[in-house]
C-alpha cells in the first residue's frame, strides 16, 4: 500500500514543520502523563494496599481505572468529532489531574478505587486525542514520523514508571507524606504544566459544528457490554472462570453487546461506533491486528518485570532499568519505520516486518527460565520491541487512512 504523496514541508492543514513540533511538545506531555501511570502505580500497589489495610481489593484499584479509561475512549474520539479536538484534550488532563489529587488522599481501598475511576475517565482521552490531532494537523505520508516520538515516549515511561514507583512505595515518608501517595501527587505538578502548554500550543483549525446528537444510549449500552467483561478478566482467577460470578458477568456483558450492537445499527452515522466503519475491510482488519498487537504490548511490558523482579531477584527499580533492551527496540523500531514511510511512503512491509517479529519474540519468550543468561533475554526482549516500533505506528496510519476524515477520532 502507498499513502499519497504530499509536500515535506507542511502537512494537511498547512503546516510548517516547526508548527507541528510546537504542537507536538503539548501532545507529548499528555502522553507522558498517561503512560507514566499507567507503569508507576503498578509496582506501588502492594505497598499501597498494605498501608491501606485493603490486599484482598487491590484489584478494584486497577479495574475500576480500565473501566472508565476504557469506555471514555471513544467518547472522547465521538464528540471531538463533533465539537472540535482542543475542549476534550484539556478536560481529559484536567479530569485525570483532579483524580490523581484525590488518590493521594485516599483513606481506604474503595476510596482509591473510586478516585482511580475519575483517573481513568480523563486518561482515556489524553492518549486517542493526542493522536487524533496529528492525524488532523499531518500528511498520511509524514504521520508515522511524528507519531514515532510518541511510541518513543511511552516506551521510555515503561522503564521511568517502575523506577519511580519502587522509590516512592521504598520510601516512608517524602516532605511529611507517606512515599507511595508521591506515586499520584507526581502527576499533578506536570499534569498542570501540560494544561498550560496544551492550552497555549493547540492552536489547531476550526471544526463545522455537528448537527449529530449524542448517543447517550449507546453509551450506556457500552458500560453494560464492557464493565462486566473487564470484572471477570480481573477477578476470574479469584471466583473461578465458570463460577456462578463469572456466568453472571458473561451473560450481562453478551446482553450489553447486543443492546449496543442494535443501538448503533439503528441511529447510523449519529452512532458513538458506526458501524458502517466495520463494511471497511483494512480497518476491520486493523482494528483485529490492534487487539493482538495490545495484547502482546502490554503482556510484556507488564509480565516482563514481574519476571525479572520474582524469578530473577531484582529490586523494582533494577527490574525497570532491565526494561531497557524492550524500549530501545520498540524506539528503533518506530524511528526506523516511520522515517521510510515518510520517504517512501510504502507501509505494508513494515506491517509485516513488525508482525513477524512480535510471533517470533512471543515465541522466544516462553522458553524463559529463572536462570536463563541475561543476554538471551535482552536478545528476545529486543525482538519484541523491535517488531512493536514497525507494526503499531503503520496500523495507526492504516487504520486513520481507511476511513474519511470526519472520522478520524472514531477510527483512532
Amino acid at each position: 500500500m502507498a499513502t499519497s504523496e504530499v509536500s515535506a514541508s507542511t502537512g494537511e492543514g498547512g503546516f510548517t514543520h516547526r508548527q507541528i513540533l510546537v504542537i507536538l511538545s503539548g501532545l507529548l506531555l499528555g502522553i507522558l502523563l498517561a503512560a507514566l501511570d499507567q507503569t508507576i502505580v503498578s509496582t506501588a500497589i502492594r505497598t499501597i494496599a498494605d498501608d491501606l489495610n485493603g490486599y484482598s481489593l487491590q484489584a478494584w484499584a486497577t479495574t475500576a481505572y480500565l473501566i472508565t479509561a476504557t469506555l471514555a475512549t471513544p467518547l472522547y474520539g465521538k464528540l471531538s468529532d463533533m465539537y472540535g479536538r482542543k475542549p476534550f484534550y484539556l478536560a481529559s488532563i484536567t479530569i485525570f489531574v483532579t483524580g490523581s489529587l484525590l488518590c493521594t488522599f485516599a483513606q481506604s481501598m474503595y476510596e482509591l478505587a473510586v478516585f482511580r475511576a475519575l483517573q481513568g475517565l480523563g486518561a482515556g482521552g489524553l492518549m486517542s486525542l493526542a493522536l487524533t490531532i496529528v492525524g488532523d494537523i499531518v500528511s498520511p505520508r509524514e504521520r508515522s514520523r511524528y507519531q514515532g516520538y510518541f511510541l518513543a515516549v511511552f516506551g521510555t515511561s515503561s522503564v521511568i514508571g517502575p523506577v519511580l514507583g519502587g522509590l516512592f512505595a521504598g520510601q516512608h515518608s517524602i516532605l511529611g507524606i507517606a512515599g507511595w501517595r508521591w506515586v499520584f501527587l507526581v502527576n499533578v505538578p506536570i499534569g498542570l504544566f501540560t494544561l498550560v502548554v496544551a492550552t497555549r500550543v493547540l492552536r489547531l483549525p476550526p471544526r463545522e459544528k455537528s448537527r449529530d446528537r449524542v448517543d447517550y444510549w449507546g453509551a450506556l449500552a457500552l458500560i453494560v457490554a464492557m464493565s462486566p467483561l473487564l470484572i471477570v478478566a480481573q477477578q476470574g482467577r479469584e471466583w473461578g472462570w465458570s463460577s456462578g460470578r463469572a456466568l453472571a458477568c458473561y451473560l450481562v456483558g453478551a446482553l450489553g453487546i447486543a443492546a449496543f450492537v442494535l443501538i448503533e445499527r439503528a441511529l447510523g452515522d449519529a452512532a458513538l461506533i458506526p458501524l458502517r466503519i466495520f463494511a471497511n475491510r483494512t480497518f476491520a482488519l486493523g482494528v483485529v491486528i490492534s487487539f493482538v498487537v495490545g495484547a502482546g504490548m502490554f503482556g510484556g511490558i507488564l509480565l516482563l518485570p514481574q519476571y525479572l523482579q520474582a524469578d530473577r531477584g531484582a529490586s523494582p527499580m533494577l527490574g525497570g532499568l532491565q526494561m531497557i533492551p524492550m524500549v530501545l527496540g520498540m524506539m528503533i523500531g518506530s524511528v526506523l519505520s516511520g522515517q521510510l514511510i515518510s520517504r517512501t511512503g510504502h507501509y505494508r512491509i513494515y506491517t509485516l516486518l513488525g508482525a513477524a517479529m512480535i510471533t517470533l519474540g512471543l515465541f522466544l519468550l516462553h522458553y524463559l527460565k529463572a536462570d536463563t543468561a541475561f543476554w538471551i533475554v535482552v536478545l528476545f526482549m529486543l525482538c519484541v520491541g523491535f517488531g512493536l516500533g514497525n507494526l503499531m505506528q503503520p496500523l495507526i496510519v492504516a487504520l486513520q487512512n481507511a476511513l474519511p476524515p470526519k472520522d478520524m477520532g472514531v477510527s483512532t
